[in-house]
């Protein structure tokens, strides 16, 4: 049995996006995949369902419950020890299992030193998700992660530029930056994108009506500003987008339902007026109505977007279309020995 350790030095850069496509990809070979998500605490409190964990669940079918993929470890006993314990449960009969990194054990202790503990306890192969920036082709990567020594199996790239992919690509594919690339993995709106639910929850806004369609991901936001432009002509400049927009504007509110609208946003709190509802209705656009003012919702929804969750199902099918073209599957299972 094969344990792969998914980490990265920070938080929302796409670890669980890499665990749920690799689980998904090994799934479909055959293999018997399992996964492991240890949550570190001061103390015990009362159990929280991860959303992650019961994402990964569904998608590999677990009969394991979440409490036990994501066991609250904690902090006061012997963690590595006790992080081993609840591994060994849910990696019986596996034949690799996936743990999503520990972010830290301790108070203070830097995320590598976090890791290599759980890393040296469970035997595990390691992969360091790395966000993009700019200064990424001239990063030392296996400077970077010389910590993981033998165990660092590879370094995934996450949210590159599509004008980027190529210069990397090259850069990369030819030994610079030292630690193996296992793939470089395109911007993608779809993957970034908040779901209808997730908006109408970080807004505290009321879905309406077509509340069924809450899980209908948002790729692009358009501000209902006064613009010189004819409504429809304005709003058809985005797809598949979230306009936001003031509850006493109806005119801008049902030219955006003329156009490839998932949801409309409407802010000050004013029921819409019965064509707008009755539109919205008929278009099957699900109306988020929310208290709170233009200016902080797009400012909630702005520091959203910068951690979006990827435990969302409509998301999983394209990351595997991406994670086909732009990941190596097969340096995985050759490093974890899989046959």
């Amino acid at each position: 049995m094969a344990a792969l350790y998914v980490t990265s030095l920070k938080a929302g850069v796409g670890k669980t996006a890499v665990c749920a496509g690799l689980a998904k990809h090994l799934d479909g070979d055959g293999r018997k995949v399992g996964y492991f998500k240890p949550m570190v605490a001061d103390i015990r409190e009362k159990a929280v369902v991860d959303s992650d964990a019961a994402f990964i669940r569904k998608v590999l079918r677990l009969k394991d419950a979440v409490a036990d993929l994501c066991p609250v470890i904690d902090r006061g006993g012997d963690l590595t020890r006790n992080i081993k314990k609840a591994y060994d449960k849910v990696a019986k009969g596996k034949d690799v299992v996936i743990v999503e990194g520990v972010w830290r054990l301790r108070p203070g202790a830097k995320p590598v030193e976090a890791a290599q503990e759980v890393v040296k306890a469970l035997n595990a192969r390691v992969i360091v998700v790395e966000p993009y920036t700019a200064e990424l082709a001239d990063t030392d990567l296996s400077a970077k992660y010389r910590g993981f020594g033998e165990s660092l199996l590879g370094v995934v790239v996450n949210r590159v530029p599509v004008r980027r992919l190529e210069a990397l690509s090259e850069r990369f594919s030819s030994g610079a930056g030292g630690a193996a690339v296992l793939g470089l993995l395109p911007e993608d709106r779809v993957l970034f994108g908040l779901t209808v639910g997730e908006i109408a929850e970080r807004i505290d806004g009321e879905i309406l009506n077509d509340a069924a369609k809450s899980g209908e991901v948002v790729e692009n936001f358009m501000l209902g500003a006064m613009v010189v432009d004819e409504g429809p002509l304005y709003y058809e400049r985005r797809a598949n987008k979230a306009a936001v927009l003031r509850s006493n504007r109806p005119d801008m509110q049902l030219a955006a339902l003329e156009t490839s609208t998932r949801c409309l946003v409407l802010s000050g709190g004013v029921e819409p007026t019965y064509p707008v509802i009755t539109s919205a209705k008929d278009k099957g656009i699900p109306i988020i109505l929310t208290q709170g003012d233009t200016g902080s919702v797009v400012n909630t929804l702005e520091i959203a977007l910068g951690k979006p969750r990827f435990n969302q199902p409509k998301k999983l099918p394209h990351l595997l279309k991406i994670m086909e073209h732009h990941f190596d599957y097969r340096a995985v299972e050759q490093g974890l020995n899989l046959k």
